[in-house]
């Protein structure tokens, strides 16, 4: 499993030009009107990144970090996983990690792999 994680984090370190860390999204968020909307949408590019970058370590014969399957991201259900992920490990996280990170850690936890 920490390989797969490892994997999991290097792929998307590798794929994403500048990764926004949780101060930034907050900031994001409080800057206009769009503000939130533009947070909610950034969170559903970060997952499907994730889905994208787990697919790339499965096809490389490493276990798969998360099992979504065809699930759709949406908005409400993006903002739901980095709020709870944030309160459940609120003394793990501080604001210049990616969120990423965060999401990553969500997806393992609510779609966890039976088979591993």
């Amino acid at each position: 499993m920490k390989k797969a994680v490892l994997a999991l984090v290097a792929a998307v370190a590798i794929t994403s030009a500048h990764a926004m860390s949780i101060r930034e999204l907050r900031t994001l968020g409080a800057v206009s009107n769009e503000g939130e909307t533009y947070v909610l949408y950034y969170l559903v590019g970060v997952l499907e990144g994730l889905r994208e970058a787990g697919a790339i370590a499965a096809r490389a014969g490493q276990p798969k970090p998360f099992c979504v399957d065809e699930r759709k991201f949406v908005p409400a259900m993006a903002a739901v996983m980095y709020q709870d992920e944030l309160r459940r490990g609120a003394d793990a996280y501080e604001a210049d990690m990616p969120v990423q990170l965060v999401l990553a850690a969500a997806l393992r936890r609510a779609h966890a792999c039976a088979s591993q």
